[in-house]
């Protein structure tokens, strides 16, 4: 063998396709691409669920977030191809810059997606963390993703390279509707993304819709508000959050004062330390890159055999899946409602009073289907735009348009 050959054979090969269940074969368009997907960061993607906890609900719900950031720059890629042969110019700087966006849209999720958010990692969102990734990334790319950052932040000047990122029918919303839809087999949230993709034009620097595509978005915000009620905001998936969320919030509370528990490296570092935006130092994003759904779910089977009583009992109920009840109206529920239940758990689990918010609680939830503020644009025939919820002949898209608030009560059944 010649050394041409050796050294041919020591060269990787970076422009790989990936077959994904929903959208067939998907290319990774370069090495830059490649080099970020392979990067741990990005590796970590593999090992938080994209659902959370539905999959207590929806068992075939166990796809992650690297499934659906693949899908996303896969979508982009269509999205562009369908704008360059509308004579929309992008540049292969631009092209190359949304696909690293979009690739790294979701990079700072923590476990369980929102979890962490309202329980050990407080004051600061993972929309900024997964800036600080980018952040952390660009300058191990000697600086390649400085325009991907711009367009993530919303700071390009040309305002539709920002909304394929960010809108209300962005190239996220189109992979994780059609995608949450397969997993979970709730065929009413199963878009036409190839539809919507091929309808899409820009119009004074705007991405807009074509009028042929009018019913393909209506059918998306329909879809969308079905999976929200349906899926997203199920009953038992938030019951099972909110249990993750208090058993996540006790362990903290027990950490600082001074009690050794079960966890990994990464999990003891966010336990053992208050973390807020104002600390997140370059060592805590490397410890929160390391910190996955796995570490979660071990600490909290190891858990169910700790001696504090609330701690040890919540976990028991998630991992064996006894969940609260939970009663859901469209009416607040009166404090005497509360503080009864809160009696009867007190007795039933033999805890402290102070400690039932742990086991009875109450939230509420809302959702709008859609954001007059953020307005779907429809291009007609003669080259004017109009607001989808003005230009459709659906009476119902009007309705969606005014947010659905509805309260909800947990507690032991």
């Amino acid at each position: 063998m010649d050394k041409f050959q050796l050294l041919k054979n020591k060269t990787p090969n970076k422009l790989k396709i990936l077959n994904d269940p929903i959208y067939g074969f998907i290319q990774i368009p370069n090495t830059l691409i490649f080099d970020i997907i392979e990067h741990p960061y990005f590796q970590r993607l593999r090992r938080i669920m994209q659902m959370g906890f539905s999959n207590l609900v929806y068992p075939g719900a166990n796809h992650t977030r690297f499934h659906h950031a693949i899908g996303c720059m896969h979508l982009m890629q269509k999205a562009i191809r369908v704008l360059r042969f509308k004579q929309v110019s992008i540049s292969d700087e631009e092209e190359n810059a949304l696909y690293i966006a979009i690739l790294l849209h979701d990079i700072g999720h923590g476990a369980f997606s929102h979890a962490l958010e309202h329980s050990i990692v407080n004051g600061i969102s993972h929309e900024e963390i997964s800036l600080k990734f980018m952040k952390k990334l660009n300058e191990e790319f000697n600086g390649q993703l400085t325009l991907a950052i711009q367009i993530f932040e919303g700071k390009n000047p040309r305002k539709f390279l920002c909304q394929l990122i960010s809108s209300q029918l962005d190239v996220d919303r189109l992979d994780y509707l059609k995608r949450d839809s397969f997993y979970t087999g709730v065929t009413e949230g199963n878009i036409s993304s190839d539809r919507l993709i091929a309808m899409m034009n820009v119009k004074n620097d705007e991405l807009v819709i074509e009028k042929k595509g009018i019913y393909s978005v209506e059918k998306f915000l329909i879809a969308r508000r079905l999976m929200y009620w349906q899926v997203y905001l199920h009953k038992t998936g938030l019951v099972a959050e909110n249990m993750l969320v208090n058993v996540l919030k006790r362990a903290k509370e027990l950490a600082e004062k001074g009690v050794e528990l079960y966890a990994s490296s990464a999990l003891h570092y966010f336990l053992y330390k208050q973390i807020t935006k104002e600390n997140f130092t370059v060592n805590t994003l490397e410890m929160f890159s390391k910190l996955d759904d796995y570490d979660i779910l071990s600490a909290i089977k190891e858990w169910t055999n700790h001696q504090d009583r609330v701690l040890s009992t919540l976990s028991k109920m998630i991992v064996n899946r006894k969940l609260l009840r939970i009663e859901m109206q469209k009416n607040d529920f009166p404090d005497n409602y509360i503080s009864k239940k809160q009696e009867k758990t007190a007795k039933k689990l033999k805890i402290a009073e102070n400690e039932t918010h742990f086991f009875v609680f109450k939230q509420q939830i809302s959702h709008i289907a859609y954001n007059f503020n953020k307005p779907i644009l429809i291009l007609n025939k003669k080259g004017k735009l109009k607001d989808i919820a003005k230009a459709s002949d659906q009476l119902n898209l009007q309705a969606l348009t005014k947010p659905v608030v509805k309260y909800f009560i947990c507690y032991p059944k």
